[in-house]
């Protein structure tokens, strides 16, 4: 058995992106033997998209492209990262009663610490940040 499963995909800072990414995340997850139906599936597919609509959204054109790295270590953990080349971090907004946006590190933080996992960012040698969570990962893996 391997220690260390990593795939990635790079997309362009587009809306429809998003669901790309979403998908895409999924179907890793799938070949790793998490069900698709299941409530852990549903939890990182709701996390991909704030992440990956924070780095089409939040980068206002300064990063034409984003990356969506997934990790299994050990079959212990699993991480999923989202790089763009913007150099501002994620920041937690006021929520205001008539918002429509601004809670997604809000929404990606609880379901995070919800599940036992934690949130990271780190930068990248290229002047861009990596928003990273981290999850336990109790399902069998399929190779």
């Amino acid at each position: 058995m391997a220690d260390h499963q990593e795939v990635s995909v790079t997309l362009p800072s587009d809306p429809a992106s998003v669901s790309t990414a979403r998908k895409y995340v999924a179907e890793v997850l799938a070949e790793w033997g998490l069900s698709a139906d299941s409530d852990a599936a549903d939890t990182v597919r709701l996390i991909v998209s704030e992440l990956a609509t924070n780095a089409v959204q939040h980068t206002f054109g300064q990063s034409p492209t984003f990356t969506v790295d997934v990790q299994l270590e050990r079959d212990e953990r699993l991480r999923v990262g989202v790089t763009d080349s913007h150099p501002r971090w994620p920041q937690r907004l006021p929520a205001a009663v008539q918002q429509d946006n601004g809670r997604g590190m809000v929404i990606i933080r609880s379901l995070v610490a919800e599940c036992g996992g934690r949130l990271s960012v780190t930068p990248t040698a290229e002047g861009g940040k990596t928003v990273w969570i981290a999850l336990p990962w109790t399902v069998p893996v399929q190779r």
